[in-house]
Parts: structure tokens; C-alpha cells; sequence
């Protein structure tokens, strides 16, 4: 799409989505500026596949532009549910080409408060994750960098680190916890 102007810079997301329900192409087009590159980093991270990325991230861009009006704030942030979203397709997409591995991926999700609204707050919010995953034990990130960016289950974590699988499930709800705590508002 293009690049937002000045006007769509300031433009929060509130009234960016406001737009978007009143038709306003242009307000879809500031948001997919604004995001897509973050959304496109995390599917590519899980799916290992450019051209599935990319498809995945029009569809997400595409309900955006359909079901505007059911964002609700008061949730969660805008970048939030769209992670949630392309998190979500990207693994349904994984399960599809496997579907051997049953196992439910770990669901819960660490809801950051930060507006990322803005390139610095971004670029902040950044920081603040790498710096929150550098703090875990070694062990613990790992088992969060196979769930939350390879989408791997409980079982193909336990597999491929050769940890049995309680261990994984203890070592992934401690580090949620930790990193839960790190981001309360």
C-alpha cells in the first residue's frame, strides 16, 4: 500500500478503525503501513514460507477491513489482536500441512498495555520484549521462542529439545508468568 502521511502518522488507532468502518480506504491503507511489517515478521518467523505469509497477512488485512466494527478497545490493543489473529492463522496453517501433532498449542497470551501507535513506541516495545526474553533462564526462552515463534506444540517442543514433556509445560507457564509480571501496567 502506501506510505502514511503526516496526517495518518498522528492519527491514532481509534480513529483509524473509526474510519475504516465508515468505508475510508485510506485508513485501511495507514493501518496496513503500520503494521504490516511487524505482522509479517511474526508469520514469517512461524510459517518459514514468504508466499503463505503473505497471503495470510492480505486475509488478515481483509477481515480488518470487513469486521472493523467489532474491534473493541476496551480488549486490547489494535496490534494486539492483529498478533493474536496472525499468530492463530499462521499455527491453523502449520496444523493443516500437519495434522499428526493433535496437541493443543499453549493459548495464553501476554496482553502488552503499550499503544504502538508510533515507530519509537514500536521500536520500544521492542526492546522491552527482547529484554523481558533475555531475562528468562535459557531453558524457559527456548521453550517460548519453539511455541510463540515455530509454533510448535507441548509434545514437539519436548521432542525436539529431548525435555520431558511436564517439564516443557512447567518451563513455558513460569516464563509466561515471568513475562506477564514484566509487562503490568
Amino acid at each position: 500500500m502506501t506510505g502514511e502521511t503526516g496526517t495518518e502518522l498522528r492519527a491514532s488507532d481509534a480513529t483509524l478503525i473509526a474510519r475504516l468502518v465508515e468505508r475510508d480506504e485510506s485508513a485501511l491503507a495507514a493501518l496496513y503501513d503500520r503494521y504490516a511489517g511487524m505482522l509479517s515478521s511474526v508469520l514469517n518467523r512461524i510459517l518459514r514460507d514468504t508466499q503463505a505469509a503473505e497471503e495470510i497477512l492480505q486475509d488478515i488485512f481483509y477481515q480488518l477491513w470487513r469486521t472493523a466494527a467489532q474491534f473493541d478497545p476496551a480488549r486490547g490493543s489494535l496490534p494486539g489482536w492483529l498478533l493474536v489473529i496472525a499468530r492463530n492463522r499462521a499455527i491453523s496453517r502449520l496444523r493443516r500441512h500437519n495434522p499428526a501433532s493433535g496437541e493443543e498449542l499453549l493459548e495464553n497470551t501476554v496482553v502488552l498495555p503499550t499503544n504502538l501507535e508510533s515507530t519509537i513506541a514500536q521500536r520500544q516495545l521492542i526492546g522491552k520484549v527482547k529484554g523481558a526474553l533475555d531475562s528468562l533462564p535459557k531453558e524457559q526462552r527456548a521453550a517460548i521462542e519453539l511455541a510463540y515463534f515455530e509454533g510448535l506444540t507441548h509434545s514437539e517442543i519436548a521432542a525436539r529439545t529431548g525435555d520431558p514433556l511436564g517439564t516443557v509445560k512447567t518451563r513455558l507457564r513460569s516464563a509466561l508468568e515471568t513475562l506477564k509480571r514484566n509487562f503490568k501496567p
